[in-house]
């Protein structure tokens, strides 16, 4: 949280300087070059700032899920995007899953459809409270 306030106090005093004019006047007096370089930075690190909290984050995420869905199995207990709970009983070659929802009933999900947290969070171990 630190980091974030600091580029964007960055960001601000660069917006803040970016727009302030030469001494002189009007801005039109022979070195006027200076405000164009600071707004080159400025955009420079608008891009930065992007990446590393929008792009990067979501890329990861995104690595995490295929790595979560390649590693599915026979057993495995999942809950899909829609809520339904079940158990794999066959993963099938054309990226779809068979699942089971209850005993001897089966339907067949794409693998896109399963939840990484939502899955994560039942398949957590339970932890017994020491009192």
């Amino acid at each position: 949280m630190k980091s974030i306030r600091t580029y964007l106090t960055a960001a601000i005093v660069l917006m803040y300087f970016s727009s302030c004019m030469p001494p002189g006047g009007d801005g039109k007096s022979g070195s006027g070059g200076s405000g164009g370089t600071i707004q080159l930075i400025f955009l420079g690190l608008m891009i930065v700032v992007f990446w590393m909290f929008f792009i990067r984050p979501q890329a990861k995420r995104a690595k995490e899920q295929k790595v979560f869905i390649e590693n599915l199995g026979k057993g495995d207990k999942i809950v899909t995007i829609a809520g339904i709970h079940g158990t794999i009983n066959k993963v099938n070659e054309d990226g779809t899953l068979n699942l089971e929802v209850s005993p001897g009933s089966y339907i067949k999900i794409e693998k896109s459809a399963i939840s990484r947290d939502w899955t994560a969070a039942l398949n957590k171990p339970v932890v017994a409270d020491k009192k």
